[in-house]
């Protein structure tokens, strides 16, 4: 308190003023994002709506897939809805991911296969695949998962539908990692949860930026309306988060969190392959709307100065306490949020690394965004 009042006696040197003044701006615009944005999420309460059972059609990609398929697909066609078809394109595989279609396909009448021959000369990527899927799909709903990709249960098409309202267009699921050992599979779990909680609250406010393909539907006259991926074709990312940020708006979309909702993947097991993952999904951030771009950068940012600031009490030791009380209040805020979070999405054992790994995340997405540039591309989505 004494250092918080020589501040505004101007008893302080310069340095110290502008190390104050940006310890209390960056420290707002966190409570901003944590209490404004980031609370509606961990604090949101669903209300049930009538099931109506509207009928689905469950759309995935495969290429090179035989053994996901054959662990994962079951759990897609065994669900307990009545009303449901499955459509897996096979986009050019070169493995026993026909012939395991093949023999799927005479147990589960529901089950319609789809195929993009192996083009030796160009590969036209995922989305390609996805148009296909959606054109074969005989309902108006698609729902999105990967091939590498299980449901948390047999409801999860019960749960997605339970969303489909008047004016409802996309409905933003939840799709988690496995628990594995190690801090790698804490960090990955992290950024999966932190992503969440992000695009969870920013669509509860009406500002819906990105929804991720693991766990996500839409209506196929959206995809037609939009003309599909028509305004990002030339990346190989951007299936999901380009096309949710192009077409969502302030009342066109829902969001499903239930704990049978969520979908589950196999996490990478290297911190290589989880870069390479990340570099090629951050890539589609630069073609976000304006406003988005702002924000994400804002709240990065801010982090970010807020910690050098803090750090700094290290040389102004006379304003410790003031640094001390504002890094508590912000960690206080943060642990809250994040448990909350935590617990709506059912994620375990992430709490007490939370403040260290949100810390981390800023300066690995800076370093995955510039390392990107020194990495040949790739055109293949796989």
């Amino acid at each position: 308190m004494e250092s918080f009042l020589q501040f505004f006696n101007f008893q302080n040197s310069i340095p110290e003023i502008v190390l104050i003044g940006m310890l209390i701006i960056t420290f707002l615009i966190q409570m901003y994002f944590y209490l404004a944005i980031y609370r509606k999420f961990s604090f949101h309460k669903k209300c049930k709506n009538e099931i109506k059972n509207h009928p689905l059609s469950v759309v995935i990609c495969a290429k090179n897939e035989e053994v996901n398929l054959e662990n994962n697909l079951t759990f897609v066609l065994e669900q307990d809805y009545p009303d449901f078809e499955v459509i897996v394109v096979n986009d050019g595989s070169w493995d026993e991911t026909e012939s395991v279609l093949a023999r799927y396909k005479e147990k589960y009448c529901h089950l319609k296969v789809t195929k993009i021959p192996e083009e030796k000369k160009f590969h036209y990527g995922k989305k390609l695949a996805i148009t296909v899927g959606i054109k074969a799909a005989s309902n108006e709903w698609i729902v999105f998962t990967d091939a590498d990709c299980k449901p948390s249960s047999k409801y999860w098409l019960r749960n997605i539908q339970q969303n489909i309202k008047n004016n409802s267009s996309i409905i933003l699921g939840y799709g988690k990692y496995e628990i594995k050992k190690g801090f790698l599979n804490k960090f990955i779990r992290f950024d999966t949860l932190f992503i969440a909680m992000k695009y969870f609250s920013y669509a509860i406010n009406g500002n819906a930026y990105m929804g991720i393909g693991r766990n996500l539907a839409y209506k196929k006259t959206l995809f037609f309306n939009n003309k599909g991926f028509a305004n990002h074709l030339k990346l190989s990312s951007g299936d999901d988060d380009l096309f949710i940020n192009e077409t969502a708006t302030s009342n066109n979309v829902e969001i499903e969190y239930s704990h049978d909702s969520h979908t589950i993947s196999e996490p990478k097991l290297t911190f290589t392959d989880w870069a390479n993952q990340k570099r090629r999904h951050l890539t589609t951030g630069f073609y976000y709307k304006a406003k988005h771009k702002f924000l994400l950068t804002l709240e990065n940012v801010s982090l970010v100065l807020f910690y050098s600031t803090i750090f700094s009490s290290i040389i102004y030791f006379n304003l410790l306490g003031f640094f001390v009380s504002a890094f508590i209040l912000r960690l206080t805020v943060q642990l809250i949020i994040t448990k909350k979070a935590m617990i709506l999405l059912n994620e375990k054992n992430l709490l007490l690394y939370s403040p260290l790994l949100e810390l981390m995340l800023p300066f690995l997405y800076l370093y995955f965004v510039m390392s990107s540039y020194f990495i040949q591309k790739r055109n293949r989505w796989k």
